[in-house]
């Protein structure tokens, strides 16, 4: 798994703060541009729709917060993959690109949900001029297997999150630009998961899948079975546990020389 650079958590929950105040200030700032307006033009058709607008977009930017940043609820809690396309839906509608979703409704940890609504984030931030965003959640049991795809051109995947993926040091430490990626690939490690860039044409695949060196661990660890199996069985040719050495020097005699 990528190795990623030392955040404390007082400084990671203030860098997400500062995210979070980034994403809702210009939805909010557009709510207040539209009451002045009203107060100079009271019933003006175009403040009440500025303000209508752009307070239903800070609203879906702050429920969308709530899981992909958020606690919600305690730190063992299961989020319904229903609510995680919901509030991922409402995000995307005030952006350039569409959002398809697909793959069963079923309660996850709650790390993989916020895993994908934050992949979401960077492949939306990786068509700038929009096109498509898709999910695609192929498996939840026994491993998690989905794909989240950019389509879109020009296709630029942010720097940041190409660099931390890489596992290349940071030039400078991480910022209020740089801890959404950063969040995004400490969820996965979290998980258990890794997360796989591939470039084609005009689009951008993250693929999720278990962390390869925990899948290499898991089949290469012996089985119950051959755990209990008797030694002989797992290396033949040896003596059985229990066998006493004198009866094994002996029969190490006898085969040597017949005469003895």
């Amino acid at each position: 798994m990528t190795d990623l650079p030392e955040v404390s958590a007082p400084d990671l929950a203030a860098l997400l703060a500062s995210r979070l105040c980034h994403d809702i200030i210009s939805p909010v700032g557009a709510v207040q541009s539209g009451l002045e307006l009203l107060d100079e033009m009271p019933n003006d058709p175009e403040s009440m729709a500025l303000v209508r607008n752009s307070t239903k977009s800070a609203v879906a930017k702050l429920q969308f917060a709530r899981i992909a940043y958020g606690a919600s609820g305690s730190s063992a809690a299961q989020i319904d993959l229903g609510d995680a396309r919901q509030v991922a839906e409402g995000f995307m509608g005030f952006e350039r690109a569409e959002l398809s979703w697909t793959g069963q409704r079923a309660y996850v940890p709650k790390n993989i949900a916020k895993l994908l609504l934050n992949l979401v984030v960077v492949a939306n931030a990786s068509v700038p001029r929009g096109r498509t965003v898709s999910v695609d959640i192929t498996s939840l049991e026994p491993e998690v297997h989905a794909v989240v795809r950019a389509s879109g051109t020009p296709l630029r995947v942010p720097a940041k999150f190409r660099a931390l993926l890489a596992g290349e040091t940071p030039a400078e430490p991480i910022d209020a630009h740089g801890v959404q990626p950063y969040y995004t690939l400490l969820l996965a490690r979290e998980a258990g998961l890794e997360i796989a860039l591939e470039m084609k044409d005009d689009a951008a695949i993250f693929t999720i899948s278990p962390q390869r060196e925990a899948t290499a661990a898991a089949s290469q660890a012996p089985s119950e079975a051959q755990l209990d199996a008797p030694a002989e069985a797992l290396a033949p040719g040896l003596p059985a546990q229990g066998t006493p050495d004198v009866a094994v020097a002996a029969a190490t005699v006898d085969a040597a020389d017949p005469k003895i």
